[in-house]
C-alpha cells in the first residue's frame, strides 16, 4: 500500500513539472511571436511660434574713452568711479600754469602785432600826404603800404596763436561730453600723464544696444519677411546671465553689411530701454527671437535616428508593419523637428521603442495626440 502511495505522489510530481515547463515554453513563445504594443503619432501641420536663443553682446549707446589732450600733472579728480554725471560737468583737472603762461605770451605777441600794424597804418597815411605834396617819390608810398599789409598779417599769424594757446588752456579742463556713467579712474591726483593716456571711460546706459550673430539661412529669411512686408523692427527679449528676463523688450533695428566669412553668421543690433541702469556695456544674455512660422509639420525629436549624417523615422503602413523612412528637416526646436521634406500630414510615426524595430514588423500602436506631446513640452513637463 505505501509503495503504490509512493509511485503514485512521483506520477503526481512528475506531471506537475511536465505542465509548468510546458506551460513556460507556451508562453515564451507567445511573447517572442507576439504583436509590440508601441507608442504611436499622427503627424499635423500647425502654426507655430518658435523661440530661438542667441548669445549676444551689450554696449552702451554712446561710450567713450575720455584722454588727456595735454601732458602734465594732475591736479584734480571731480568724480568718482560709477558715479553719474551731466553733460559738461567737470571731470579732471590738469596743471594749467605752463599753458597759461604761453597764453599770456600769445597775448602780449597779438598786442603787439595789433600795435605795429596801427604804426603802419599811421606811417601809409603820412607817407601819401607827402606823396600828395610831392615831397617824396609815389615809391615810398607802395614801400609803406606793403609794410601796412605785413603787419597786418602779423596780427592773424598772433591772433591764430594766441586761439592755440587758449585752446590747450582749456584742454586741461576736461569735462563730459554726455550725460552717463563714470567707469575705472586708473590715475589718482599728482600723477603725471602724457598727451592721449587714458583718464577714464564714460557710458550712456539709458538705451543699450544688444548684438547677435545669425546665420545666413535666418538672414535670408528675415529678408524674405521684409520683402513680404513683415515689419523689420522685431520684438525680442533678452535674458540675462542668472537666467532671469529682462523686464522690458527690445526691437531689431538694424545689421551689419557683411556676413563672417569664417563663420557665416551676421550680426543684428536690437536696441533696449534701460530706466533703471541694470545693464552695463560689456554685459551679456541671450536675445530671444520669436518666428512665426505658419504650416509647420512638426515631428517629435526623439523619433528620429541618425544614420550618416541623414535623418530616419519608422513610419506605419496601413497594415501596420514598418517602413523605415528619411526625412529633411528645416529647424529644430523644443524636443521637435520642424519637417522640411520626406513627410507628410497624417503619417504615422512610431514615437518611443524605436531601438529594436526592423523594417516590415508588425506593431499595435498605441496612439498619442501630437498636440498633448506639444503643450507638455512647452510646459516643460517630461513627456513619457
Amino acid at each position: 500500500m505505501q509503495r503504490k502511495l509512493k509511485d503514485w505522489l512521483v506520477i503526481m510530481i512528475g506531471s506537475v513539472l511536465f505542465f509548468t515547463c510546458s506551460s513556460k515554453n507556451t508562453s515564451n513563445h507567445t511573447k517572442s511571436s507576439g504583436i509590440q504594443d508601441l507608442p504611436v503619432v499622427k503627424l499635423i501641420s500647425m502654426d507655430t511660434l518658435i523661440n530661438k536663443e542667441y548669445v549676444a553682446e551689450i554696449n552702451a549707446v554712446k561710450h567713450v574713452e575720455i584722454r588727456g589732450r595735454v601732458g602734465g600733472f594732475l591736479d584734480k579728480i571731480y568724480v568718482d568711479e560709477g558715479e553719474e554725471v551731466k553733460k559738461g560737468q567737470a571731470l579732471f583737472r590738469m596743471n594749467s600754469e605752463e599753458h597759461e603762461a604761453e597764453l599770456a605770451k600769445q597775448k602780449a605777441n597779438l598786442e603787439s602785432a595789433i600795435a605795429n600794424a596801427k604804426a603802419a597804418e599811421l606811417e601809409v597815411d603820412r607817407v601819401k600826404l607827402l606823396v600828395e605834396k610831392k615831397v617824396i617819390s609815389n615809391s615810398e608810398l607802395e614801400v609803406a603800404k606793403a609794410k601796412y599789409s605785413a603787419a597786418k598779417a602779423r596780427i592773424d599769424e598772433a591772433r591764430s596763436a594766441h586761439s592755440n594757446a587758449a585752446i590747450r588752456l582749456s584742454y586741461t579742463y576736461l569735462k563730459s561730453p554726455f550725460d552717463g556713467i563714470i567707469d575705472r579712474i586708473p590715475l589718482k591726483p599728482g600723477s603725471l600723464i602724457n598727451s592721449g593716456e587714458l583718464l577714464t571711460k564714460i557710458s550712456d546706459n539709458s538705451q543699450v544696444y544688444a548684438y547677435f550673430n545669425v546665420s545666413e539661412s535666418e538672414y535670408l529669411s528675415y529678408q524674405k519677411d521684409l520683402a513680404s512686408g513683415v515689419d523689420g523692427n522685431k520684438a525680442v527679449r533678452l535674458t540675462l546671465v542668472d537666467g532671469t528676463v529682462y523686464p522690458h523688450e527690445g526691437r531689431i533695428e538694424t545689421m551689419e553689411g557683411e556676413i563672417n566669412a569664417s563663420t557665416g553668421t551676421i550680426a543684428f543690433r536690437a536696441i533696449f530701454p534701460n530706466p533703471d541702469k541694470i545693464l552695463k556695456h560689456g554685459s551679456t544674455g541671450k536675445i530671444t527671437l520669436t518666428n512665426n512660422i505658419s504650416d509647420a509639420l512638426l515631428l517629435p525629436q526623439k523619433a528620429a535616428f541618425e544614420i550618416q549624417d541623414r535623418q530616419f523615422v519608422y513610419v506605419l503602413d496601413e497594415k501596420n508593419k514598418v517602413k523605415i523612412r528619411s526625412f529633411l528637416p528645416e529647424t529644430r526646436f523644443s524636443h521637435f523637428y520642424i519637417v522640411r521634406s520626406g513627410l507628410k500630414s497624417g503619417d504615422r510615426i512610431i514615437y518611443e521603442g524605436i531601438q529594436n524595430l526592423k523594417e516590415g514588423m508588425e506593431i499595435n500602436p498605441i496612439y498619442y495626440d501630437l498636440d498633448s506631446l506639444i503643450k507638455a513640452a512647452s510646459d516643460g513637463k517630461v513627456v513619457f
